[in-house]
Parts: C-alpha cells; structure tokens; sequence
C-alpha cells in the first residue's frame, strides 16, 4: 500500500485487514468501543477515572458513524482494520464490517493507541521488536486494578517490549511526552510483580523475546477495555481486534486527549 488513500480504502473494502503497527506513521491511530447510548456515560466515566489505559481521543454522537474530529471522511462501520462483536460481555464472531450491526443508538469511543509513541521510539533509534518481525505487540492481562465505577471495572492490560536496558530512562522521557497514547511505561522488570506468570504466553497478540541487555518494559493498554466490557457484560459491544486499529487523519503532533491539553 503505496499511500494513505490505498491504506483506508483497503481496511474500507476489506482487502487488508492485519495488524495496522506502522501503517501511516505519524499519523494517531486508535483503539474502538462502540456501546449502545444506556452505557456511553459511564463507559465515559471509566475512561476519564483511567486515563492511562484509556486515553480519549474522540467521541461520535449516537448513531453517528463519523467522528468529524479525527477524519473527515471516516466511517467507522468500515474503516477499522478488523472488529469483535461482544454479546453479553463474550467476544465472538470477527468482522471487516460492521454496517449490517450498527444500530441507532450506537455510541462510539476512540481511545489513544500506543502506535504513536512507538514512532516516536523508532525515530529515536530504538528498535520495536514486533514491527521487524511484521508480529502483534504481546498483551498481557495483569492483576492491577483499574479504577471501578458502577457499571464498568477491569484489571489493567499492558502491552509489552523489550528494551534495551541502558535506553530506559531514555524510553521514559519520550513516552511520557504522549500522555493521549498511553504515556510512559507503568512498570519495568519483572513480570511476575505484575501478575504475569508466563511472559512467552501473552493473552494477546504473539510473543517476544528478550535478547541479552534488554528488559522488559509494559505500558497500559486499551485492550483493557475490553476487559470492563466483557465485566459488565454489556449485550452488545463492537471494538477492534488488537493490533488491528483506526488510522485517523490527525498528526500526532496535533493530537490530544479529551479534557487535556493539545501536544
């Protein structure tokens, strides 16, 4: 895919629909909950008491496919790399599109994805381990509570890298200029302190090693709003696949989170 026009029109007819990790690089991508209207305030409270996990970057109107803000012309029924259907908090069936699903009282969440920093860390010539090897970012689901309200409550999911050691506070400082895509790592070392019992089985995307001099570094991740759906048990929900995203049209040096500051 030789341009931005061939990358959305190929998630939009579906002829691509992998992982989006380095697709347009710098330019915001982002993960999606779209929920009926009966739950979008307080799936917008969880998002605000969280915002590491859950970064806001854009909200639709009800029944609304657009999101104006983050692209002119995106529909988001089409122009997600790939979608899951929830049904009462399950994660089901796998889509391309979601046009026959949508309903009128839809409500749709875009969060910040840690993409961004990830092209902030290549450019500073540290190397992303599962953008070489063309593979998902493993994610783990940990046993850090995020924080609950009546409807919505999850553990938190991070997403894993290995970096080399001596980069680390190097790392820090980049990531934490990117607090709409999760900002700088939430823990570094060992897995085990986190609730990780087997750090070569992620529960999501595949796994990486750790070559001689690197640690490991985890960062909050969206995915874990897919935990509080699934806790919620909410009847019907849509997001995207981990890994497969929105490519939005904002600049990351544009970008920010609802309720902050623009970067």
């Amino acid at each position: 895919m030789s341009s931005y026009d061939d990358v959305r029109r190929a998630l939009r007819d579906g002829s691509y629909s992998g992982p989006t990790s380095g697709l347009r690089p710098g330019y915001l991508q982002a993960n999606i909950v779209i929920l009926p209207q009966e739950f979008a305030e307080d799936f917008l409270t969880y998002c605000l008491a969280n915002p590491r996990p859950c970064p806001l970057v854009g909200l639709g109107d009800a029944g609304d496919p657009r999101l104006p803000d983050l692209g002119a012309d995106i529909d988001i029924r089409t122009d997600v790399a790939r979608y899951v259907v929830h049904r009462d908090g399950v994660a089901g069936e796998e889509r391309t599109d979601i046009q026959a699903l949508w309903q009128p009282d839809f409500v749709t969440f875009a969060l910040g994805c840690s993409f961004t920093f990830e092209n902030a860390l290549i450019a500073a010539g540290i190397p992303m381990r599962h953008i070489e090897t063309q593979a998902t970012v493993p994610m783990f689901r940990t046993n850090v509570s995020t924080v609950p309200n009546a409807v919505f409550g999850s553990d938190l999911v991070v997403s894993m890298r290995p970096i080399p050691e001596d980069r680390i506070a190097e790392v820090t400082t980049i990531c934490s200029r990117y607090p709409f895509a999760h900002g700088a790592p939430v823990h570094i070392g060992d897995p085990a302190e986190i609730g990780i019992r087997d750090i070569s089985k992620p529960d999501w995307g595949d796994p990486a090693v750790a070559q001689p001099g690197e640690v490991w570094a985890f960062w909050a991740c969206g995915v874990t709003t897919q935990l509080a759906l699934a806790d919620a048990r909410v009847p019907l929900a849509i997001t995207h696949k981990p890994g497969a995203m929105l490519i939005t049209d904002v600049p990351e040096a544009e970008a920010r989170a609802i309720g902050g500051e623009r970067i």
